[in-house]
């Protein structure tokens, strides 16, 4: 299959709200070539990372909108400008090889109005996007939504985390500590001719100076490495492990902070993973399994515990909570697309409920640690402000990292170009069992 093609059906699922990315690409990278795959790739995400300043271009070229059936001829019509604004494609193969995508559409129709769009955005583009440069939407390509949210929250960093968004993200490594310390493994990548550096804030991450197949590092299929942004290595640590602990894993999935909880402290007497669906924990599984670590798997709505808490306290609990993912829009361009305004307060709404029926599965003196990977405060420091005034066992505690900005309630990180993922943490101990 041309590679444009199954870029844009792939699109076209998220266009249409029935997909994100990560569910719609796989199957349509199945149909193309294995040399086509990374071409594949960057056509879907490059174009979604830039479709809120394409979309606004491709309306000013057309003449009027695209119909809801007609989806898949409108995603291509942003991966050929995608293709000649963001890719160093001929413009002549950009436009005639998307242009025939319109034939295996069974649209045929489409394929004089896509020449004719695409040529005079090959024409004109450039200085239409020049004159729409005065709208943030274009300059910053971010929903207007966000782009409002984040200026209003960061007045000073907004520009900045939009910049970080837009950005491809570093690949980072996460060393096992188990098998090495974070320098030997520096050495081991040494050796072997790839150049790397130790993360700013993480005990145990690599960030690489430029991306490659993880299966060829040293070690991988041994479980000596993972992949895993440094924001999200923090967790491990941030948790105070020790000897004899239960721990529970909230939303656990993909596992990544399960399994760096097992490497950071082997003395742990259990380890409860849960996550709501199951086929989320088949991952886990894997992941949980290449670095030979175990914990008990639940696939459970975490917030009825009657359905899955066994009554035992934990010592600590890790609370991931589901969140917009805000912070992680360069790994996951598409949000731009699927995430909306009105989102927002339900998802606030969950993670008080969350927050709210596990407190009571931690002994008292026991630790919560609340994560999400959003950058509005909504979902964060005012999601535990609220639960602090209405928990009178409750209190929270300092974090020891100097990640991020200190805010009223936890430490929020902000995207960083070549860094870590936007992210944010607060830790509580439950100082009493709660009343009534």
């Amino acid at each position: 299959m041309n590679p444009r093609l199954a870029a844009a059906r792939a699109l076209a699922a998220v266009l249409s709200g029935k997909a994100s990315l990560n569910s719609s690409l796989p199957a349509q990278l199945d149909k193309v070539e294995d040399r086509d795959r990374g071409l594949t790739q960057d056509l879907a995400f490059g174009t979604a990372r830039w479709q809120p300043r394409l979309d606004l271009l491709a309306a000013q070229l057309l003449q009027k909108p695209f119909k809801a059936a007609d989806a898949d001829v409108q995603a291509l019509l942003l991966i050929g400008l995608y293709q000649l604004f963001y890719t160093r494609i001929p413009a002549h193969a950009a436009i005639g090889e998307t242009v025939g995508c319109a034939d295996k559409l069974k649209k045929p129709w489409a394929k004089g109005l896509l020449n004719a769009v695409l040529r005079r955005a090959q024409r004109d583009g450039e200085a239409m996007l020049a004159d729409m440069e005065r709208d943030p939407v274009v300059r910053t390509a971010h929903p207007r939504w966000l782009q409002k949210a984040l200026k209003a929250f960061w007045p000073d960093q907004w520009e900045a985390i939009c910049a970080a968004n837009n950005a491809h993200p570093p690949m980072i490594l996460r060393v096992n500590r188990r098998h090495h310390s974070r320098d030997s493994y520096l050495k081991l990548l040494a050796d072997a001719g790839v150049q790397a550096q130790a993360c700013a804030y993480s005990r145990d991450g690599i960030v690489l100076a430029e991306p490659r197949d993880v299966r060829g590092l040293p070690g991988f299929a041994e479980g000596w490495i993972s992949v895993q942004d440094e924001a999200a290595q923090l967790a491990a640590d941030l948790l105070e492990l020790a000897p004899g602990q239960r721990v529970l894993d909230a939303c656990c999935a993909p596992g990544g902070k399960t399994c760096h909880v097992l490497e950071a402290e082997a003395g742990l007497s259990h380890v409860v993973a849960i996550d709501l669906e199951a086929k989320r924990l088949v991952r886990v599984r894997e992941n949980l399994d290449r670095l030979r670590l175990d914990a008990e798997l639940i696939a459970c709505d975490a917030r009825d515990t009657a359905s899955w808490w066994d009554g035992k306290p934990f010592q600590r609990i890790l609370l991931d909570a589901p969140c917009s993912a805000t912070g992680v829009i360069r790994r996951h361009p598409d949000i731009k697309l699927t995430r909306q305004a009105e989102d927002i307060a339900p998802l606030a709404a969950l993670q008080g409920e969350l927050l709210d029926a596990l407190w009571p599965t931690l002994e008292v003196g026991g630790m919560l640690l609340y994560a999400t990977c959003s950058s509005l405060p909504t979902e964060n420091t005012e999601v535990i402000g609220a639960f602090l005034a209405r928990t009178p066992g409750a209190r929270e505690l300092d974090l020891a990292t100097e990640a991020g900005l200190r805010q009223t309630h936890g430490r929020q990180l902000l995207a960083q170009e070549g860094g870590h993922d936007g992210f944010y943490y607060a830790k509580l101990i439950k100082i009493a069992a709660s009343r009534g």
